[in-house]
């Protein structure tokens, strides 16, 4: 926990508020959620993908 708010308050989100930092921090693990979600699916369901390639 340490390491994450040393590189925290030594980024561009130090000199913010607690309000700022809560919402961007919010915000870029919602977002990594939702790609770690969709790569289970994609590992999931893959398989039954189909792909077409042309104009």
């Amino acid at each position: 926990m340490d390491v994450i708010k040393e590189i925290i308050e030594n980024s561009a989100l130090g000199p913010l508020s607690v309000g700022y930092k809560r919402l961007v921090l919010s915000l870029f693990i919602s977002i990594v959620c939702t790609l770690l979600f969709m790569l289970v699916l994609l590992l999931l369901n893959g398989s039954n993908a189909s792909f077409n390639y042309g104009y």
